[in-house]
C-alpha cells in the first residue's frame, strides 16, 4: 500500500483557499462597481430633503 502524499493534499487545500479568496474578491468588486439599485440611497447634502405628502 502506498503511503499518503501529504504535500500534494496540502497544496490542493492551498489552491482551493486561493480560488475561493479570488472568487470572493471578484464578487466584492462586482458589488462595488454595480449600479445602485435604490436600496441604499445617498442624499446630496446640498439638495433639500423632500418632504412626504401631507394627508
Amino acid at each position: 500500500m502506498p503511503k499518503p502524499n501529504y504535500s500534494f493534499e496540502k497544496r490542493q487545500r492551498e489552491l482551493e483557499k486561493k480560488r475561493k479568496k479570488a472568487e470572493k474578491e471578484a464578487e466584492k468588486a462586482a458589488r462595488k462597481n454595480a449600479p445602485d439599485n435604490g436600496s441604499t440611497t445617498q442624499l446630496d447634502p446640498s439638495q433639500p430633503v423632500p418632504e412626504p405628502p401631507k394627508e
